[in-house]
């Protein structure tokens, strides 16, 4: 039997058929030393073979067969370990929560998620959410934010599930794909979703008011079939986003304004730090690339993606020590 994977909780995997049959499933002690590297072998939005197990009073299926996947988001484990973590696969389109300060959402983030969605090829569009809760100084950041992406190229909308603004284009994007919803604890994930589709009536939480950071409801990822043709999966909160293995020399081809100035640069194998003549040193004194941009660049090229999960993982347990005061 073949069937789609809509809910992965580590040990067991939901599992959906085309004739819409559920069965929950385990994987083969085979499958697993396969030499998959990722703390979890099966995503949610991956296609597997399993067969029933018959030994067993409830109905269960073994999966011995994962498809060959056309993308994944993957990103390392903020915990400091060198595992990889597949969040979903099989993706058309990615929804990014931005959020300006219930809880704050950093570029660096926002880069790093983008620059994974490239590499997977996943079209990646921004959601900058709760705007009924800005004020002046959050309206001109969200702005700020507005203009800087959107000159690179990409789509961004303005949602407040609240008060029901921006719901019918974000139902128009997602319309006839599997969608993935993403971004920190507290971006209002499952918020969303429940504005979507009412009826799912998905758990939620507010924000804590000590850590300012927001607190885990979705434990693992789940689709969900929606009723205007569309599946939405939606993640557990990302405190970090570590990035997974990528050559020095790739790094800029991820980054869409950088990757439309190479071939304008002296040397060919430019990576845009003390090269002469460089192209996209050159638009960024003329304010035409945003700095921010560049020194989420700079850390990804550096490889300091260990220091920047350790900071994650301490803001994590700082916080955690003071919602526990």
């Amino acid at each position: 039997m073949t069937g789609l994977v809509y809910k992965s909780t580590g040990s067991w995997y939901t599992v959906k058929t085309a004739d819409n049959q559920i069965f929950e499933c385990r994987i083969k002690g085979k499958f697993r030393m396969q030499g998959i590297k990722s703390t979890n072998p099966i995503a949610v939005g991956d296609v597997v073979d399993f067969e029933l197990d018959e030994s067993s009073d409830a109905v269960t299926g073994s999966i011995h067969n994962i498809h060959d996947r056309k993308n994944y988001i993957v990103r390392k484990s903020v915990n400091l370990s060198k595992q990889t973590h597949i969040i979903a696969s099989n993706i058309d389109i990615v929804f990014l929560l931005i959020t300006i300060n219930n809880p704050p959402t950093t570029t660096s983030f926002i880069d790093r998620f983008l620059v994974t969605a490239e590499a997977y090829g996943i079209e990646a569009v921004l959601i900058f959410n709760k705007i009924d809760t800005y004020d002046e100084a959050m309206q001109e950041e969200q702005l700020y934010l507005q203009y800087i992406y959107s000159q690179i190229g990409y789509k961004f909308l303005k949602v407040s599930a609240k008060e029901k603004k921006g719901l019918d284009q974000l139902k128009e994007l997602m319309t006839g794909k599997v969608s993935m919803f993403s971004g920190h604890s507290g971006v209002g994930k499952s918020t969303l979703v429940n504005a979507l589709e009412p009826d799912l009536n998905l758990k939620t939480k507010n924000i804590s008011e000590q850590s300012k950071q927001g607190q885990h409801t979705t434990t693992f990822a789940e689709m969900y079939d929606l009723s205007f043709d569309a599946k939405i999966i939606d993640t557990p909160g990302i405190k970090g986003f570590g990035i997974v293995d990528m050559e020095p020399s790739e790094v800029s081809g991820y980054f869409p304004e950088f990757f439309k100035l190479q071939d304008q640069c002296k040397f060919n194998n430019c990576l845009h730090k003390e090269e002469p003549n460089c192209a996209v040193k050159l638009a960024l004194e003329e304010n035409k690339i945003a700095w921010s941009r560049y020194n989420s660049y700079l850390k990804i090229l550096e490889g300091d993606d260990e220091q920047y999960r350790s900071d994650i993982y301490n803001e994590e347990r700082i916080a955690s020590d003071q919602t526990r005061k």
